[in-house]
């Protein structure tokens, strides 16, 4: 199956960044000290086991037959509208040979283990007494909502450009960094205390940062690589899922204390036993529970927040799954299943599927987006890769049917919305000038209105908290994040960085799914307890 987590496009040796063993070195190791040097240096992004992760896998047989000079032409000159730079004059001829020669001779591994004592004993204490910490934000701000945090993954996904950047959605100025000395790739934070965020980085490595003072207290190493990531509602606890290896943790929210594991394991919808990765994990305002996908089994966990963390199972929910979003005051979460070109609705409540939809070829729908237009429920998603077709899926998730299929210029990835802005935002996907572009979509005609070229490689566009601008990262060759007036579309900052990718605003907390205003929420909230 596809690892499609971020960008399917970001193609061969990615991730082969940073510096290398001189090739004197490198002609003598064996292979455990080879593949150190690969899990150091390339899979944060090809994955610990060769398999892939962000980019492909890279091993004997996806390798097979390729021609080393054309590798090492890829290594030497870069690869157009990838992370990847040109490595000529960086690393030499012999120390390029030397890692083409290792990965096209290492196999795909089995998954290797990283257990529950792994995790106690990768914790880390920066402070250790936290009542020290301010008592207020350190920089001038009207509300922690303002703030707005970005995924930098840095020009080689590890070293001092790999942070994450914290800004004052309202000046767009910078308010503090935190270093992750590994691409940071998912910034949540607790719902139940505003001076908490947690950062996931590529290699799975969770910060616990305070954002009164702009600092990590704590990290831990949750497995080898992995995107998923959840805070409950209560702020009490966090659950990490890994690609490498195939299980998820829940952890304590305030220490980082690892208090589970979990095996991602089970039946398929084809009635096969497999091992899966980890897909999204989210919490709810709904109730005191995670949902979790097997991205292979194609499952959906249900975890109560209860004694012993009991797990309810909901079977073929589809093929490949990976991104949800909630709806309908956090009961109702769709996700999507790229193989099957479906977006699954389930009920959180009754844990059980309540409809299967079409969403175009590889859907992905990222952090979610629903916005409620003249008394309906809208939600939108975006689909991945080269489609014969290529569009944004619009259902009604409160009749929970597809309302339209709005054409759009390419592939897409994220679309962003907010109650008070009139736009949703979506990225395109593709390998010429095309990415360069933010597509606007208008609320009420369900039709692209605008085409916005940002510069660089333009995705993952996120609201500021109170919907007055949009924020664009401008990756690869771009550097900045890019700042519009929401309503004019008129750019207004821009902020420099290397490789921005994800932007997550602080206000996610308070609408839950971007475009839900809290207003939205309640009325919902108002609903469910009637119906109860």
């Amino acid at each position: 199956m596809k690892k499609l987590t971020t960008r399917p496009h970001l193609t061969l040796l990615a991730g082969l960044a940073a510096a290398l063993l001189p090739s004197s070195v490198f002609a003598d190791l064996d292979a455990p000290a080879a593949h150190q040097l690969y899990e150091n240096n390339c899979a944060s992004c090809h994955g610990s086991d060769h398999g892939g992760f962000l980019a492909p896998a890279l091993n004997a047989d996806t390798l097979k037959g390729r021609s080393p000079t054309a590798l090492r032409t890829i290594v030497m000159a870069g690869s157009f509208d990838t992370l990847m730079p040109p490595f000529y004059g960086k690393l030499t001829d012999d120390q390029i040979r030397g890692v083409i020669k290792h990965l096209q001779t290492t196999p795909k591994l089995a998954n290797p283990a990283w257990t529950l004592e792994d995790m106690k004993a990768s914790l880390k204490v920066y402070v250790k007494d936290e009542s020290t910490l301010p008592a207020k934000p350190t920089y001038a701000i009207d509300s922690i909502d303002d703030v707005i945090g970005v995924a930098a993954r840095g020009k080689y996904g590890r070293g001092e450009g790999s942070k994450a950047v914290f800004i004052n959605s309202k000046t767009h100025q910078q308010i503090g960094e935190v270093p992750t000395a590994t691409a940071a790739h998912i910034i949540d934070y607790n719902p139940a205390n505003p001076r908490w965020a947690y950062i996931k980085t590529d290699t799975a490595e969770i910060f616990k940062v305070d954002l009164y003072s702009m600092q990590a207290v704590r990290s831990i190493k949750t497995g080898f690589n992995g995107p998923g990531l959840g805070v409950s509602r209560d702020g009490k606890y966090i659950m990490a899922g890994s690609f490498v290896p195939h299980n998820a943790v829940i952890l304590n929210a305030d220490t980082l204390e690892p208090l589970k594991t979990f095996e991602l394991e089970g039946i398929d919808p084809d009635g096969k036993q497999v091992s899966s990765d980890s897909g999204m994990i989210i919490g709810t305002p709904f109730a005191d529970i995670f949902a979790i996908a097997l991205e292979n089994a194609g499952q959906v966990w249900v975890v109560d927040l209860t004694e012993g963390f009991p797990v309810t199972r909901i079977t073929d929910v589809g093929r490949h799954l990976h991104d949800a979003f909630l709806t309908h005051g956090g009961s109702k979460l769709m996700i999507a299943s790229y193989d099957d070109s479906i977006v699954a609705a389930i009920d959180l409540k009754d844990r059980k599927i309540i409809k299967k939809l079409e969403a175009g070829c590889v859907p992905h729908v990222g952090g979610g987006s629903a916005v409620v237009v003249d008394g309906r429920t809208l939600g939108f998603g975006t689909n991945f890769g080269d489609c014969d077709k290529t569009v944004v899926s619009v259902w009604d998730l409160d009749k929970m049917e597809v309302v339209k299929q709005i054409p759009v210029a390419g592939g897409t990835e994220s679309p962003a919305a907010h109650a008070n802005a009139p736009y949703v935002a979506v990225d395109i996907i593709s390998k010429d000038r095309r990415a360069r572009t933010i597509q606007l979509i208008d609320k009420k005609t369900l039709e692209v209105v605008k085409t916005l070229d940002v510069g660089g490689h333009a995705y993952f566009p996120e609201y500021s908290a109170d919907g007055k601008f949009l924020y664009v990262s401008a990756g690869y060759s771009g550097d900045e994040v890019v700042v519009y007036d929401s309503t004019t579309l008129a750019k207004v900052a821009s902020i420099g960085m290397e490789s921005p990718a994800g932007i997550f605003s602080h206000g996610r907390v308070r609408y839950m799914t971007r475009g839900l205003s809290p207003d939205d929420l309640a009325a919902r909230d108002g609903e469910l307890k009637g119906a109860n």
